[in-house]
């Protein structure tokens, strides 16, 4: 079995290479609680984790940054304020990386923060708030950023981008693996085990988003820590019916999804006739409509799969993973810890990753994931 130790897939490196070859990657996704960070080592044709490191948002700045997923006063103006903030919380996670790095990092990779994402032709755009020149000017690093653009542009979605990654260091030789990835929204990726088949990959639907966001308005708390809460309730057949009537669910893939859709909202919408509900009931319930489009992904597109690797913050989330063991009970599934790289490590490293196919003229997207006419070199980069 391949191991993030073990094996990386992109430029070749010659084995046994002495010196280190480091990258950082961040990471702040649609769950909006904070940045991610990574020091990673590429040497000798190894993938390595030498540091992590986390800066959490304010309560503040959490709330602007979920305003500016829509319309809004003065939305420009407050969007760049927004990506220069973003920028020194960045800074900040990268002075903590170097702390542990036995050289200097060749790149930075920065993800920025998804505030709108509409990739279809009709507008054909994605936007990530950030200031990658401001970042560079604090670190004093090379940064490669606005990762996706260039994919929508090659009529891509744009996203996911992580399961090139995925394959790299989550793949099995003879073995389909499917790789779920519980952000804010859930995308998965299917990993074949027969070389030169492709690799699949799509967003499912919401993944913590709607779950924190009605705990946060009920309880107070962030999120449903161990999923405690939402295993309290009892669901509701007619509300999951309801969630799961959106079109979205029965595109078939290419596709990707956000905020711009699965909104606070669309669920106050859908939540309308059942106000009179518990609201631990309600929250059991987006549970599950959390856990069915993945399970559904799986069956569709993964179903020879022998086990499902869970990362992101949902990886967390016990009740969730029981019910995705539940609807799955042919396979295996299991925090991605156990194959290696900690859930919350696995999207910043793959922005590393992601930044070193940048800087060595390599692709970093799949088109038979995205969509795009073919394999592009992503990114833009800031010189330190």
């Amino acid at each position: 079995m391949r191991s993030p130790e073990r094996f990386f897939h992109g430029a070749m490196l010659m084995q046994n290479s002495p010196m280190p070859d480091l990258y950082i990657g961040l990471m702040s996704g649609t769950s909006l609680d904070g940045a991610d960070g990574v020091l990673v080592d590429f040497s000798g044709g190894q993938l390595k984790v030498l540091a992590a490191a986390t800066e959490a948002f304010t309560d503040s700045f959490r709330a602007e940054l979920l305003a500016l997923n829509s319309p809004s006063n003065n939305e420009l103006h407050r969007a760049a304020i927004a990506g220069k903030q973003l920028a020194t919380i960045y800074a900040k996670v990268v002075h903590t990386l170097l702390k542990a790095a036995p050289g200097p990092a060749k790149a930075i990779g920065a993800h920025g923060q998804t505030v709108r994402h509409q990739p279809q032709k009709d507008a054909g755009y994605t936007l990530q708030l950030n200031n990658p020149a401001l970042l560079a000017e604090l670190t004093d690093i090379d940064v490669v950023a606005d990762f996706r653009s260039r994919d929508v542009a090659a009529g891509g979605q744009g996203a996911p981008l992580v399961p090139a990654f995925h394959q790299s260091v989550f793949g099995q030789a003879g073995v389909t693996v499917s790789v779920l990835n519980i952000g804010g929204i859930s995308n998965i990726s299917v990993l074949p085990g027969q070389a030169g088949d492709p690799v699949l990959g799509f967003d499912c639907g919401p993944g913590n988003a709607l779950m924190d966001a009605w705990c946060q308005q009920n309880t107070g708390q962030p999120y449903d820590a161990g999923g405690a809460w939402a295993a309290s309730g009892k669901l509701i057949p007619a509300l999951l019916n309801s969630l799961l009537d959106d079109p979205y669910f029965s595109e078939p893939p290419p596709k990707s999804t956000g905020r711009d859709l699965f909104s606070p909202q669309w669920l106050a919408a859908k939540l309308m006739p059942f106000l009179d509900e518990l609201p631990a009931d309600i929250q059991n319930t987006l549970t599950e409509f959390t856990a069915s489009p993945c399970i559904t992904a799986v069956c569709s597109y993964g179903k020879d799969s022998k086990e499902l690797v869970v990362c992101g913050g949902g990886a967390f989330n016990l009740h969730l993973m029981q019910r995705l063991q539940a609807g799955l009970p042919q396979l295996r599934v299991l925090p991605s810890g156990e194959r290696g790289l900690p859930p919350l490590q696995v999207e910043a490293a793959a922005f590393a990753w992601l930044a070193r196919q940048t800087l060595h003229r390599l692709p970093g997207n799949l088109a038979s994931v995205t969509g795009a006419a073919g394999p592009r070199i992503l990114g833009a980069i800031y010189p330190a």
